[in-house]
């Protein structure tokens, strides 16, 4: 059994038991979920009992720490500490740091049968992070002759997508062909095997050549898909060429008129907001924290999120758990080692509730 069976020790926890589920996972599916996207190498200012690099610009710093990244890869490795099974589709290039993420991923217990070596000599995105404050914080990407971009769609198995439960393709994988039309295949092939699709916009700037081209490509992922979550940023690139300037209800609309089952909207600080597709909204607020960046709380966030849908919690308490996750991920040096099991968030929403008080982070 894994980790999402329901702990009745957990104050205010709900199944959802209405006839109308939010989403239907086929549990006859040997694994919980596949990503497609963007895997990466993350060097991060050191920060342990050994070296602590305080905040300071990067051509202050001297001394990294070396970690697999990509939101994609992150989420799957989150997902995995709360007892999923999951399986990534990507590209890796074929030297030391391809090893280190295809070793890294395997010892996390993340399916890699499906993640192949470039043949032409890409390497994969190096992400070296400056830390000014715990509200600043920048990246220095280089992403020339990128890997991860080279998925092509002879790498998509169409009997993986048949045998998980859900496919979570992340926007960044669709900057660039080949990838872009790897992923649509993976989408369509989705679709056809009735494979729920999940859609993290996941916008970065590197490597897209216009906003056109972003909206293009978004929206055509995003009318396919059951589940969509990004910022309110992310939405306004991808609606610009449909209907510019819509509110998130507007937006939530729009996205459920093509089929989406469930719509996230985040608002940084201020808080999220998931649309369900009967027509109820739930809002949620970060927990407190001292943050050490301004970073990495997406991945958590997403993969708090998911955990909760696939135990078939209701729709505030998935929301609640992944803003907690969220949280603990800011305060982190880092992403993925620190991407946190069950009972540690478990621990963590105790710890904030007992000082803030049961509703600090819900909105409703």
């Amino acid at each position: 059994m894994r980790n999402g069976s329901v702990k009745a020790g957990h104050k205010g926890l709900r199944r959802n038991e209405e006839n109308m589920k939010y989403i239907d996972f086929d549990e006859s599916r040997p694994m919980d979920i596949v990503l497609l996207g963007r895997v990466a190498i993350d060097f991060n200012p050191a920060y342990n009992d050994q070296v602590k690099e305080e905040f300071k610009p990067l051509k202050e710093v001297h001394m990294f720490e070396k970690y697999v990244g990509g939101s994609p890869a992150n989420i799957a490795v989150g997902v995995t500490r709360h007892g999923l099974k999951a399986g990534f589709l990507g590209k890796v290039s074929d030297d030391q740091f391809g090893d280190f993420v295809v070793d890294y991923f395997n010892r996390q217990g993340i399916d890699t049968s499906h993640i192949t070596r470039c043949t032409g000599g890409q390497k994969l995105g190096l992400t070296f992070t400056e830390m000014l404050s715990p509200k600043e914080s920048n990246i220095l990407m280089y992403r020339n002759c990128i890997a991860d971009l080279q998925l092509h769609v002879d790498d998509i198995d169409e009997d993986y997508i048949k045998n998980t439960k859900a496919l979570l393709i992340s926007g960044t994988s669709l900057a660039e062909s080949p990838s872009r039309e790897a992923a649509i295949k993976a989408v369509l092939l989705a679709r056809k095997n009735n494979t729920p699709v999940i859609f993290d916009i996941d916008y970065r700037e590197y490597n897209w050549k216009n906003k056109d081209e972003i909206s293009i490509y978004y929206s055509m992922v995003a009318k396919e898909a059951d589940i969509i979550m990004g910022s309110r940023e992310e939405f306004d690139l991808t609606e610009l060429l449909i209907r510019p300037g819509m509110t998130d209800k507007e937006s939530a609309a729009y996205w459920h008129s093509c089929g989406a089952k469930i719509v996230v909207i985040k608002h940084g600080m201020q808080g999220s907001t998931a649309y369900t597709s009967d027509g109820q909204e739930y809002s949620i607020k970060p927990f407190p924290v001292k943050a050490r960046k301004g970073f990495g709380g997406g991945d958590g966030y997403g993969s708090g999120f998911l955990y909760g849908l696939y135990s078939g919690w209701e729709m505030i308490d998935c929301l609640e758990f992944g803003s907690a996750e969220a949280s603990m991920m800011v305060r982190s040096n880092n992403c993925s080692d620190s991407l946190p099991g069950s009972e540690e968030v478990w621990e963590f929403m105790k710890e904030e509730k007992e000082q803030y008080g049961e509703m600090i982070a819900r909105l409703t």
